[in-house]
């Protein structure tokens, strides 16, 4: 790939960073400030322990800080952003298995779609353009 080709690739993959962060910094503040609020819009049972719904929000928010971070630099920060792709992956995984015991309904999905799946294309496409520059460098990891 061109070098001229392969910065505007980079440069457009930061900007899915961002959108990332954004939405993760957001996503993180509703549910750290409203615990509640996502169970009671798809009309679940409330869990039993809102606060670790919480804890999830200020999970979700750092990693939203993290990828604001690594969109500076995609390829030098890619850590950063391959702990997210794992943790898109095991998400929906985790999702599966708790829907399949019926301990999750369906609707619960929509979040994973947003929390997760729709970041997948992005996120493999920045490890996969850092292994790329990478073995061209001869530096990976």
């Amino acid at each position: 790939m061109c070098e001229v080709c392969f910065n505007e690739v980079m440069k457009n993959l930061s900007l899915w960073l961002k959108a990332a962060a954004i939405y993760n910094i957001i996503w993180g503040a509703l549910a750290i400030f409203f615990p509640l609020g996502f169970f009671a819009f798809f009309k679940m049972e409330a869990p039993l322990y809102p606060e670790f719904w919480q804890c999830i929000g200020m999970i979700v928010g750092v990693y939203g800080l993290g990828y604001w971070w690594a969109a500076r630099n995609p390829i030098k920060h890619w850590p950063i952003t391959a702990v997210g792709l794992l943790g898109k992956i095991f998400g929906p995984i985790g999702f599966a298995g708790a829907l399949i015991q019926g301990k999750l309904p369906v609707i619960f999905g929509v979040n994973i779609i947003f929390n997760d799946l729709i970041w997948w294309p992005s996120f493999g496409l920045i490890i996969w353009r850092t292994y790329q520059h990478s073995i061209k460098e001869g530096s990976w990891p």
